[in-house]
Formats: structure tokens, sequence, C-alpha cells
């Protein structure tokens, strides 16, 4: 069924390795042509919005996965309770008001006694993450070996913790028909990308040094085997025939992945591009950094150089 663009809606949550910065590079690769877009990574989302407010999914579907239940659970719930999560949301804006930092971490032990006891996320849940990640430092989702939300407050003046036009607006872009929210990994996701799929992947980044790394958005974390298996996955899809597109640092051995010479055979191109690192504890090491974008439809100006490549070797 057609999905209708809205006006542009910007994620809901702060999202660690959001990339709403980086949207102008990646808007180069999205296809003209394909049927359904499948995004095994959501986190923030920044892509589908971005896509669904430039009418680029009308007409098409829309297949949004992560392995993070929390993540998964308040979309879901934001989608069809969203009424009852601004009134959540309501009273803990007044809470936070009245008692600042004292009121974030009474909530994050009230949110892990919670999660742990239910299998259902509620409107009280989603309107404590959303809670937490307008109020936690740096809107990181965090999580410890025990697998419990361990983020500290953040140092906001006056953070905007309820607003519920963007929540109805954001409710309403997951409403489309079309759009499908699931719980799940990668592997099963890219298994089903084939020939008229447009693939997004946006996996927790490989770190670039021991304390880069944010990847603990599970329990289980994110880690280097994981990495090379997406990278399997991701060379898979592409020789089934779908257009993938892959965000990653630059760290050495995610250059070394995808520019093997299994990755070049599946049609797979990486290109350095520059962005801005947004989550350190220090400010000062918050700057540009490298970051990679690989795919298997090269942008227009990479086929530009590889055309004319071919032309002067022939």
């Amino acid at each position: 069924m057609p999905l209708h663009a809205p006006s542009a809606v910007r994620p809901l949550l702060k999202w660690a390795g959001g990339k709403r910065q980086l949207l102008p590079e990646l808007r180069s690769y999205y296809p003209d042509r394909f049927e359904r877009y499948i995004e095994p990574f959501f986190g923030s989302g920044a892509v589908f919005f971005d896509l669904l407010a430039a009418g680029r999914l009308e007409g098409r579907r829309a297949q949004l996965v992560d392995l993070n239940p929390d993540l998964v659970g308040c979309y879901t719930t934001v989608r069809d309770h969203v009424e009852e999560v601004i009134a959540e949301l309501q009273i803990l804006a007044r809470a936070h008001a009245a008692r600042g930092n004292d009121c974030y971490y009474q909530i994050r032990d009230r949110f892990n006694i919670l999660r742990a006891n239910r299998i259902a996320y509620t409107p009280d849940l989603a309107a404590m993450l959303i809670y937490l990640n307008r109020t936690g430092f740096n809107g990181l989702f965090r999580q410890n070996a025990s697998g419990e939300f361990n983020v500290p407050a953040g140092r906001y003046t006056d953070p905007k913790i309820c607003d519920a036009a963007h929540l109805r607006a954001v409710a309403a872009a997951f409403q489309q028909r079309g759009v499908t929210m699931e719980l799940g990994s990668f592997e099963e996701t890219l298994a089903g990308a084939s020939r008229g799929d447009f693939v997004y992947c946006d996996p927790p980044y490989a770190p670039l040094s021991r304390t880069a790394s944010f990847a603990h958005y599970t329990a289980g974390g994110f880690t280097a085997f994981d990495q090379v298996r997406l990278q399997q996955a991701v060379i898979a899809a592409a020789r089934r025939g779908a257009v993938v597109v892959l965000s990653n640092s630059s760290a050495a051995e995610i250059v070394k992945a995808y520019s093997s010479r299994e990755a070049l055979m599946a049609g797979l191109v990486m290109r350095r591009v520059e962005a801005r690192r947004a989550i350190n504890s220090q400010g000062a090491r918050r700057g540009a950094i490298d970051e990679l974008i690989v795919s298997n439809r090269p942008a227009p100006r990479m086929l530009k150089a590889v055309l004319r490549r071919k032309k002067q070797s022939a």
C-alpha cells in the first residue's frame, strides 16, 4: 500500500551514531527504484524519516528492525498508544522540573525494575525511556553486564521532555501502511533481502581505540566477530541483487573487511567521508573524523570516477 510522505519528522530518540549529520552523503546512494526498504539496525531511524519525508517510500514497504527490545518496545508503544505516552511524559516533565537529577536516578532505578519484570512494553515504560534519553548523558543507551540501563544524568538546563506534536508525528510515521517494526537480528533480516530491496545498515561502529566503543546497546554488546558476521551477510545480500548501503567507522579491520576480494567481487565499493564525533566524555575530543560508506551502488561522483578510469585504460 502507498506510503504518503508527511512533512519532515526528526527522529524521536537521540542515539549513539545517529545519522542526521551524514544524510547529505547518504542521499546520493538512495536508489531511484526499489520495492522495499530494509533497515536492520534501526536506532534513531534518521534515514527512514529522511526517505519518508522526501516521498521516496511512496508505494513501497519499509521493514524496520532492531535487536534492542527497549528500542522496539518504545517505538511500537508510541505508534499504538501515543496519547498515553504523552500523558506519562507530562508527569515526568513536571517531576524533573521539581527534582532534577534526583528525579532522574529515581526514574532510572524504577525503569530497570519494571522492565525486568514485564513481558510487554507499556506507555509508562516508553515514557521513562524517552525521559531518560532526553535527560541522560549525551542521550546514550548503554547497559551493564546485567542488562541494566546505567547511563548517568546529563547536564541540561531546560530539556524538552514532552514534545506532544513531535510524538504524534513520529506515531503517524510508524502508522503508515506498509511500515513494519520488528524485533530481530541483522542476520535474519539480511537473509531475506534480494533484488528489489534497498538495505541500509548502520551497525554499532567498530571502535577506533580501546576506549572508543559505544556498542553496548544490548547487554552482549557488538563484537569484532559480529562485524565479521555482518560483512558476510552484506556480501550475500549484495550477491542476491539487493542494493546495500552500510556506514561504519574507519577502523582498520572494517577497511580490511570491505576492501577484501570477496567484497569487491560482490560489487561493494568503500568511500571515506568526514563526520563529527558527537559522543565523547571530553568535549575537546569531539571533532571531525573519517567514517566509511560501503555500497554496491556507487554514489554519482564515484561512478564518474570509475567510468573515467575505465575510459583512460581503454
